[in-house]
C-alpha cells in the first residue's frame, strides 16, 4: 500500500494496518458517527480477523480521530470519497472487503454499489434510514450551535444534517447491490434500529445474510465479539 493516504481534499487519513497471512486480501474497517479507528469494537474485530489470517486496515475518516480535516465537514458523501482514496492506495492485485459500523455501514453500501474494487460488504449495525436517524437523534439540536449527544468535540453541522437528508436512505443502493453482503445487528440497538438492517436485507439480492445478535447494543459487547468475528471470517472464507 501507499502511505500516507490523502483524500481528495489533500487531508491525511489516519489508518492502522494489521498484516496477516492472506497478503493478497485486505479488510477495510470503517467507524460510525463520532467514532474513529480506535474504537474498542473495531480493534477487536481487526485483531480477531488478523488472528484468522485476514489482513485488516482500520480507518479514521477525515475530521475524526487523528485524521486531518474538520469534524464539521464529516458527512456520508465526504467519507465515501475518503474510502475511495483508501481504495486508490491499494494494489490492484489485492481483493478487498469493506466492513463498516453504523454510519460507516451506509458509507460502505453507497461505495460498494458503485465501486467494483469492493468485492465483499459487511455492515455492523449499519445505518439505512439516514434522514430518520438525523431527525430522531439530533432533531432538537440546532446545527452550528449544539453538539451530537452533548459531546463538545462533536459539533452538529448543517452540512452533516443536509447530507443525511440528501441521501434519506440507502435502500435503493441495497436493492442494486452486486456483491456478497453480510449484515449484523444487535436486537437491543437503540441508536440504529434493527429494522434498518431488516429492510436492507429484504431488498438486497443474493448472496446475503442477516445475523441478529440477541441482546446486543449498538456497539455490541465483549460477549458478542467472538460471534461477530466468527461470522465475518466464515463470510470472507466463502466469498473473498
Amino acid at each position: 500500500m501507499k502511505f500516507p493516504i490523502f483524500n481528495a481534499q489533500g487531508e491525511v487519513l489516519d489508518v492502522a494496518h494489521h498484516p496477516a497471512a492472506k497478503s493478497d486480501r485486505l479488510i477495510l474497517l470503517g467507524h460510525g458517527v463520532t467514532g474513529n479507528k480506535d474504537r474498542p469494537f473495531l480493534i477487536a474485530v481487526a485483531e480477531g480477523l488478523t488472528a484468522r489470517g485476514w489482513p485488516c486496515l482500520r480507518i479514521s475518516f477525515s475530521g475524526n480521530g487523528e485524521s486531518q480535516g474538520r469534524f464539521e465537514e464529516s458527512t456520508i458523501s465526504k467519507e465515501i470519497g475518503d474510502l475511495q482514496a483508501v481504495l486508490d492506495a491499494i494494489p490492484d492485485t489485492t481483493r478487498v472487503a469493506y466492513c463498516g459500523h453504523s454510519m460507516g455501514g451506509a458509507v460502505g453500501v453507497l461505495t460498494a454499489v458503485r465501486d467494483e474494487r469492493v468485492r465483499v460488504l459487511i455492515t455492523l449495525a449499519g445505518m439505512v434510514f439516514t434522514k430518520e436517524f438525523c431527525a430522531r437523534e439530533f432533531g432538537e439540536v440546532t446545527p452550528g450551535e449544539g453538539c451530537m449527544w452533548d459531546e463538545e468535540t462533536c459539533p452538529l453541522s448543517q452540512a452533516f444534517v443536509d447530507d443525511l437528508h440528501l441521501h434519506e436512505s440507502t435502500l435503493d443502493a441495497a436493492a442494486a447491490m452486486q456483491v456478497p453482503w453480510l449484515l449484523v445487528h444487535g436486537t437491543a440497538d437503540d441508536v440504529v434500529f434493527p429494522r434498518d438492517s431488516d429492510a436492507a436485507h429484504y431488498v438486497a439480492p443474493e448472496p446475503k445474510k442477516l445475523l441478529s445478535i440477541e441482546g446486543a447494543g449498538h456497539s455490541f459487547d465483549e460477549a458478542s465479539y467472538a460471534t461477530v468475528i466468527e461470522e465475518i471470517d466464515a463470510w470472507l472464507g466463502e466469498y473473498l
